[in-house]
């Protein structure tokens, strides 16, 4: 199952690029035996400020054909690691064959795509920078292929 993660804005080099470079390419070695991968990033961008509604229509395309889509939303589910290791396994097992993350820009995700949403994740109840939400969701997709693989980089 290919994995893509969908994002408003442009992220510039610098160390945050680099971390998620390293964990997506990481999540691709270990997630290739298990089904899950490739992992990479496809980034749109309003350039005409059109709010929500455009950047929602700019996600839509960006969209890989079929696929089940998570949106990372501060009034999502809460899961453990191996909770979300389980949601992609899943999937996988049923025969799903991409999965998309929605990360929307300053204002969230427009609500009609938040509800095509298949699951809605939350990394807690604080907002967090466009740029670390996509640190912290390329570093999670790391963490499941580790967890589905029995390697010991998760620790209970």
């Amino acid at each position: 199952m290919k994995l893509t993660i969908c994002a408003v804005g442009r992220l510039r080099r610098g160390p945050e690029a680099d971390l998620i470079d390293d964990y997506l390419t990481r999540a691709g070695r270990t997630g290739r035996s298990l089904g899950l991968g490739p992992a990479t990033v496809s980034e749109v961008e309003d350039k005409k400020g059109g709010g929500r509604t455009a950047e929602a229509a700019l996600l839509e395309k960006a969209l890989p054909g079929g696929a089940r889509i998570i949106a990372l939303d501060e009034r999502g589910k809460l899961m453990t690691s191996p909770e979300f290791a389980n949601l992609l396994a899943g999937w996988r097992d049923e025969g799903v064959s991409d999965c998309a993350f929605v990360i929307g820009g300053a204002d969230g995700i427009d609500p009609a795509l938040r509800g095509r949403a298949d699951a809605k994740l939350s990394f807690g109840k604080m907002v967090w920078p466009h740029m670390l939400a996509r640190v912290m969701l390329a570093e999670q997709i790391y963490r499941a292929t580790t967890i589905l693989a029995g390697s010991p980089y998760h620790r209970v």
